[in-house]
């Protein structure tokens, strides 16, 4: 007669299954985002802070829920070692049996996406290499455990069993541990969201000062006069200071805007830009900065930035 399903073994392998699937899907999400950053694509056309596309949701969820299932997979052995027929219930049967079609259906599905990609011609970047040879990796590794699971090998072996334990432990760690060699440290991450804002900043500011040319065709001789209070709008500050940024006249048409940054530019966070003519020639503002005090200089053409025309009607 088969063994009885209790409760506690229900809850228990549940328990593990979510979590083993939320901590596997979330480590595969965080090297992807690692591969990302590491090698960008050159299509893109702008990289937010690495900290805002769901890497922290993902640290934070490998952490917890890696752990969760750790211990729940030693309390499910230890419970089995106490009690043997506990390996025969149905639910971890079902369990390990799900794990293995899930496992052996990523590890066909990468495959054919490579193999696929491979026949169309496609260009097999660094990037897509590696993260089919992730998910190869992570699958293989899954089915490989789980079927050794389902022969009772972890069982026969408790050493080992405990030393595999302890190996992914370590992983998850050393995963984690990488994203601050890689993305930097969450406080690196919050200069760069604070240098990002400045840049927009910069970018809003020279937008209302072609929009004060044009409407008046005269630079402001100031950034006060851009305050406009009918028009709700507000000259923008820094994000940390509460400084007004600088602004000076360069010549006629010409002006400069500057502000201090914590860093210089990242090679991998490209700025963002907007067309613009300058000295009559069309090309992309660059808002490549140092860290420390970076002045941008433009200057208008009139040609690009005509007075708006009248209604004489």
């Amino acid at each position: 007669m088969p063994a009885k399903t209790t409760p506690k073994d229900f809850f228990l392998w549940a328990g593990a299954m979510v979590s083993l699937f939320g901590s596997i899907a979330a480590f595969i999400g965080l090297v992807f985002d690692y591969i990302n950053y590491a090698f960008p694509d050159p299509l893109a056309y702008y990289v937010s802070n690495p900290y805002e596309n769901g890497v922290a949701y993902e640290m934070s969820s490998l952490i917890i829920l890696g752990a969760l299932c750790l211990v729940l997979m030693r309390v499910i052995h230890s419970t089995i070692k106490k009690d043997p027929t506990r390996a025969d219930v149905w639910v971890r049967r079902w369990a390990l049996f799900l794990t293995l079609f899930v496992a052996g259906a990523a590890i066909a599905i990468d495959l054919i996406v490579l193999l696929t990609s491979f026949l169309n011609g496609e260009s097999l970047t660094t990037a897509f290499l590696l993260k089919v040879l992730v998910v190869l990796l992570v699958a293989a590794a899954g089915f490989m455990h789980f079927l050794a699971d389902l022969r009772g090998y972890w069982n026969a072996n408790p050493t080992l069993s405990i030393r595999v334990s302890v190996g992914v432990g370590i992983l998850v760690i050393l995963t984690i541990l990488a994203g601050f060699f890689i993305l930097g440290t969450p406080q690196q991450a919050r200069q760069m969201r604070l240098d990002m804002q400045r840049v927009s900043d910069l970018q809003t500011l020279q937008g209302e000062i072609t929009n004060y040319y044009q409407q008046k065709q005269a630079l402001p001789s100031s950034l006060a006069e851009l305050n406009d209070p009918l028009l709700y709008n507000t000259v923008p500050v820094d994000p940390e200071t509460n400084q007004p940024y600088e602004y000076s006249k360069t010549a006629s048409l010409g002006f400069e805007l500057c502000a201090t940054f914590k860093a210089a530019s990242s090679g991998n966070t490209p700025s963002r830009t907007m067309p613009v003519k300058v000295g009559g020639v069309s090309q992309a503002d660059n808002w490549v900065h140092t860290a420390g005090r970076s002045c941008f200089v433009r200057s208008i053409d009139p040609d690009f930035f005509p007075p708006p025309t009248k209604n004489t009607q």
